[in-house]
């Protein structure tokens, strides 16, 4: 096997499929990158559970294949001099060259390397990569990690006639974000759960500005981007029937300027910790929330102006799951929607189309 790669080309593809590669693993295989040079140059890792493939461009001059120690081989392209980097191999020992440096290692048999599934199309969509970034960001904070609900580790991918809706819930928190689609190929409508672990990888590699496409299988979901491809498994189970969990005809209803309100409760939080835990005490008045926290070591207040009346409704939140929501939430102006102080908070945008919807449960609080 014989190939010669640009340096950053080859370090950046290698950090990619480095991703899907186990930690730790009784199959020493598994903690490697199965490097296939044949028309093109192929690099895979997987873990099992998500597989990464990114195709390099290189001049392959001897077609092979093999796997070597992702962690090694990264590190040893990474500190190469940026020039052209030269891989030979014989048996199972692997040659690499560039410049004046190079390595003599020992590579694996790729017989020991798991098959990557492939994915049998029977749904198919289109989307812009920032677009998916952003709405896998804007959700992926309210997925579970109970593993008593399996179907909750992941987020709910729905596509219908309107576009693409993506909902993650975590028994405490709903987030849900819903855009347009560039193409739909398939059903009319079909809904598919991708894992949390596999969405922050998927995050990272919508790095450009083309389009990613989503293909649906019988048991996997494939995310395809420019030179890179993401296979993981999905998972099976019934998800929460949202929409008939968020409830809708609330009537007490403020507007609110999201940093503001943000910065308000990030003050009144210097005072709870992870050992000092406490509830956040919200008083929705007329034309002001009022935030106030107390813990052993002392008691913080502050306040911020909201646009409506909130009737002097009484409702007590944990800080990070509301903090988790402003800051998520992609707009500025946003609008708080309740019932009581028992009932979940509904977070919408103010103006405009509802392209996204919170919901957060209250904490029930003490008397004063």
């Amino acid at each position: 096997m014989k190939f010669s790669c640009e340096k950053a080309l080859l370090s950046a593809a290698v950090s990619v499929a480095s991703r899907a590669v186990a930690a730790k693993s009784s199959i020493p295989a598994m903690e490697g990158i199965l490097i296939d040079a044949g028309e093109s140059l192929r690099l895979t890792g997987y873990n099992l559970e998500t597989g990464i493939q990114v195709t390099v461009p290189a001049e392959v001059t001897e077609k092979g294949c093999l796997v070597l120690s992702a962690r090694l081989f990264g590190e040893i392209v990474r500190k190469m001099p940026d020039d052209v980097v030269v891989f030979t191999s014989q048996n199972y020992t692997v040659n690499i060259k560039c410049g004046l440096s190079q390595f003599n290692i020992l590579a694996t048999d790729p017989e020991e390397f798991p098959e990557l599934p492939s994915v049998d199309q029977q749904n198919a969509l289109a989307i812009g990569q920032p677009l998916l970034r952003s709405m896998i960001g804007q959700t992926r904070f309210a997925v579970s990690d109970n593993e008593s609900r399996p179907v909750h580790t992941g987020s709910l991918f729905e596509v219908d006639d309107t576009g693409l809706t993506i909902v993650s819930v975590d028994g405490y928190r709903l987030a849900l974000r819903h855009e347009g689609v560039e193409e739909k190929k398939g059903a009319d409508s079909f809904s598919f759960v991708v894992p949390g672990s596999a969405l922050g990888e998927v995050e990272k590699i919508c790095s450009g500005e083309e389009s990613v496409t989503i293909t649906q299988g019988a048991r996997h979901i494939m995310f395809r981007t420019g030179d890179t491809v993401l296979v993981c498994r999905r998972l099976e189970g019934d998800f929460l029937a949202y929409r008939s969990a968020i409830p809708r005809n609330n009537s007490i209803k403020v507007e609110v300027d999201a940093r503001a309100l943000l910065s308000s409760i990030e003050r009144v939080s210097l005072i709870i910790s992870e050992k000092l835990k406490s509830p956040l005490r919200c008083v929705f008045g007329d034309g002001m929330v009022s935030i106030t926290t107390k813990t052993a070591i002392g008691d913080a207040a502050d306040q911020c102006a909201v646009t409506g009346d909130g009737g002097g409704l009484e409702i007590g939140f944990n800080n990070k799951y509301l903090m988790d929501a402003l800051k998520a939430a992609p707009a500025e102006k946003l609008r708080m929607e309740f019932t009581s102080g028992v009932a979940p908070c509904v977070i919408l945008p103010a103006e405009g189309e509802e392209s996204f919807t919170y919901m957060v449960l209250p904490v029930r609080l003490k008397a004063n």
